[in-house]
């Protein structure tokens, strides 16, 4: 069962945009990361929550959606994420935060697939005019942005091919495919 929700559990782009997820919801997944392992315990994340329209745009329009992609810019209209989850490392807790917001991030990316519910790890940000357009404190370093929302997408994950490309692409049905190595590629040595 877990490895069906793994595999549930993908990046996801393009979302039914009417399809609300609650603040409610938001802070059940703010919680599964609470409960995440942390380096040495110091516990220096902290989340910001997004889900109204207005502030939807403020982050939605600082963000880099699909670099393989260089004909599309992101979602459009209507199939934009309902909500945000911005994850920031507190620099009075701690100045290096380690992979701490990765475990964070797939933490809560594992509770929304499990709610039916997709996302998108999202690096790729404006971080500065995110800060202003949130008003952040300087205390707080942005690390990552999750976009959630419900999908309306096709993810299919793929052998990578005998040419060893890796970039993920879309068809013309708007299918995203997703090359992944094989098991006996990535393992080194057994025993």
């Amino acid at each position: 069962m877990f490895q069906k929700l793994i595999q549930k559990s993908r990046s996801y782009r393009r979302f039914d945009e009417a399809h609300k997820v609650d603040i409610a919801a938001l802070k059940e997944l703010i919680d599964l990361a609470r409960c995440s392992p942390s380096g040495a315990n110091l516990q220096p994340l902290k989340y910001i929550l997004v889900n109204t329209s207005d502030r939807n745009k403020k982050v939605f329009d600082t963000l880099g959606w699909a670099g393989y992609l260089k004909d599309w810019s992101g979602p459009g209209p209507g199939e934009r994420p309902s909500a945000y989850v911005i994850i920031l490392g507190d620099k009075e807790i701690r100045k290096d935060f380690g992979v701490d917001h990765g475990i964070a991030a797939q933490s809560i990316m594992l509770g929304a697939a499990e709610r039916g519910l997709g996302g998108c790890m999202i690096a790729s940000v404006k971080r500065e005019q995110l800060q202003e357009a949130l008003q952040i404190p300087a205390q707080f370093e942005i690390l990552l942005v999750l976009a959630l929302g419900k999908p309306v997408e096709t993810v299919k994950l793929e052998q990578v091919g005998s040419d060893g490309d890796i970039k993920y692409w879309r068809d013309a049905q708007q299918v995203h495919h997703v090359p992944k190595r094989a098991l006996e590629e990535i393992i080194i040595k057994t025993g």
